[in-house]
């Protein structure tokens, strides 16, 4: 490993950042990744490494961008901010008045609060779909239109793993007139000259790293005395199949697409670029992604407890992720942010004054990742 690829610029002080970053290709089996770190707004790590395809032959470059998966939840949650503070919809009003559609099923009286804090009862789509059907907006659409809930809205929490992004995306596309996408690259990516993007232009495809996915040959579906509940787990990240990226995610087809909870694309200065303006409040360098009164109510902690898709304890607020003794966000009680599949990461520490951002071509641990930890440990041990 001596002749690996590592670059950047890393302040002094924060040396053994650098030193957790080289350890995670030495001792963990990172393959190509990056890291970059923010204080005060300005930042002080900014590393990359390793290589951006699977036969190990193309360095990992300063532009480098790479699949992010679910820290793109947290773009979903600042597009709908946006439609929120431009009054545009109301967070307790029925997301019905403004989708009339979505009523059928009984659905009728969902909030936006509730499906931005996963508590709408739609984290999965039952009817079969087909493979692809993910990359096709209208279809997704259409199934979670017909889509009953799978338990009482509000009483409950359970990751949306992949629905998330599309009923956002459908509010904000019915609100302010254009797509997800759309909004974020306007509203917050350019604000911010910001490399993140959901739905990939082809003129950057060329940029983007090789995902390390095993493909789904080793899941085994629900059998014929599944429960219900199973059947919900299941179809959260497996249907319609390769809707959790699987073997769609080194494809043309799918980085084009808008599959926002999980096609997220970016790199590592970008994720933190972006918590940085959070973690001073929504405004940074006289640019403005959110008011801080809508951050504070974004970031209220609105679901705690075992997440009834993952199995997991979490804390949410509206979208995003709230640090927890399981899984925690650095040492300070009000740290948010969102992780992402394979261990990709972006939080901010306001305590601090602190983003972060970490992103991976490797679909590594997805709960307790040793690799962001071991990052994280080390930028709180040189503060």
């Amino acid at each position: 490993m001596a002749d690996l690829p590592l670059d950047g610029v890393c302040d002094p002080r924060l040396e053994a950042v650098r030193d957790a970053f080289a350890a995670n290709f030495r001792e963990r089996g990172e393959p190509g990744a990056a890291v970059c770190v923010s204080i005060g707004g300005k930042p002080v790590v900014d590393l990359w490494g390793g290589y951006a395809d699977v036969a190990n032959t193309k360095p990992w470059q300063r532009d480098t961008l790479v699949n992010v998966f679910s820290v793109g939840k947290a773009l979903c949650a600042l597009a709908a901010a946006r439609i929120v503070e431009q009054g545009l919809i109301d967070l307790d009003a029925p997301v019905s008045k403004l989708w009339p559609e979505f009523a059928h099923a009984g659905k009728d009286s969902i909030t936006l609060r509730q499906i931005l804090s996963h508590r709408g009862a739609l984290p999965a789509i039952e009817k079969p779909l087909p493979d692809g059907a993910a990359l096709n907006w209208d279809v997704m659409i259409h199934a979670l239109e017909e889509q009953a809930p799978w338990w009482e809205p509000g009483t409950a929490f359970g990751y949306h793993v992949n629905t998330y992004g599309f009923l956002i995306g459908e509010i904000v596309k019915r609100a302010a007139g254009k797509a997800l996408g759309t909004l974020i690259r306007e509203e917050v990516a350019q604000r911010l000259d910001a490399d993140i993007h959901i739905g990939l232009p082809r003129a950057h495809h060329a940029r983007v790293a090789e995902y390390r996915w095993p493909g789904m040959s080793t899941m085994t579906p629900p059998g014929e005395n599944a429960t219900r509940t199973d059947i919900m787990r299941w179809n959260a990240y497996w249907n319609p199949p390769g809707i959790s990226g699987a073997h769609w995610v080194n494809r043309a087809e799918w980085r084009l697409a808008e599959v926002p909870s999980t096609n997220g694309h970016g790199n590592a200065r970008s994720v933190a670029r972006v918590y940085s303006a959070l973690a001073k409040g929504g405004t940074i360098d006289g640019a403005t992604i959110i008011d801080s009164q809508t951050l504070k109510e974004f970031t209220t902690e609105h679901s705690r407890g075992q997440d009834q898709i993952t199995q997991h304890p979490a804390r949410f607020g509206l979208g995003f992720q709230l640090t927890q003794p399981e899984r925690p966000l650095g040492p300070n009680p009000n740290s948010f942010g969102h992780f992402g599949a394979g261990g990709s990461l972006g939080f901010c520490d306001p305590d601090a004054d602190l983003a972060f951002g970490y992103v991976t071509n490797d679909m590594g641990p997805r709960w307790q990742n040793p690799r962001n930890r071991a990052l994280m440990e080390a930028v709180y041990a040189c503060l």
